[in-house]
């Protein structure tokens, strides 16, 4: 009996190897992609792409789309939102900053950027995958579905913004703010030096 154990050990472990060689240099490609959001965005709207052709091209696979839709407005919102609700430090006795004089909090989302990306690329994949497998090819009308995640859309947009409104918060920042220094009485008065 001793044999036939050993036998499943020795099939196991270069698999076992295998993947943790695959997962190490996926992670360290992961890693490396990092610094590139422009790339990686472009990257993630050619799967995107692919994707919608290959649905297209089919002809089907409405609800496999109709759920990746849900799945990327649920990363929307937490991406959009704070990581700490407003609503609940007010009553907790602290709130967001309204006035100058009150101290900086900046904003940090509950859905970081880079796990936002993440999690679209990889839906998007899946999604792609069940597009070769029929059982996942429902018949359904689609633009009832489409109709109903628009106007899901569209209420969930509404309440966000609604929400960053009362709460004085913007979720996008686009780079590093820079303050230009007083201009000198020179350049102010348009004489040019040589």
């Amino acid at each position: 009996m001793e044999g036939a154990g050993g036998d499943t050990d020795s099939i196991v472990a270069p698999f076992a190897k295998w993947r943790n060689e695959f997962s190490r240099t996926f992670q360290y490609y992961l890693d490396r992609s990092t610094p590139y959001p422009m790339e990686r965005w472009l990257g993630t709207l050619a799967a995107s792409a692919i994707y919608m052709l290959r649905v297209y091209y089919a002809q089907g696979f409405y609800i496999v789309s109709y759920g990746l839709g849900i799945y990327i407005l649920n990363l929307l919102i937490g991406f959009l939102s704070p990581k700490v609700d407003p609503e609940l430090e007010v009553l907790d006795g602290a709130s967001l900053p309204t006035k100058g004089s009150d101290e900086f909090k900046p904003f940090i989302r509950r859905l970081p950027e880079f796990k936002f990306w993440y999690s679209i690329t990889k839906a998007f994949c899946v999604a792609f995958l069940m597009t070769f497998f029929s059982v996942f090819d429902v018949p359904v009308f689609w633009p009832i579905l489409l109709c109903y995640w628009v106007v899901l859309f569209v209420l969930t947009m509404k309440r966000q913004i609604m929400h960053m409104i009362k709460y004085k918060y913007v979720p996008f920042s686009v780079g590093k703010q820079r303050y230009s220094g007083k201009k000198s009485a020179a350049s102010s008065s348009g004489i040019l030096k040589d």
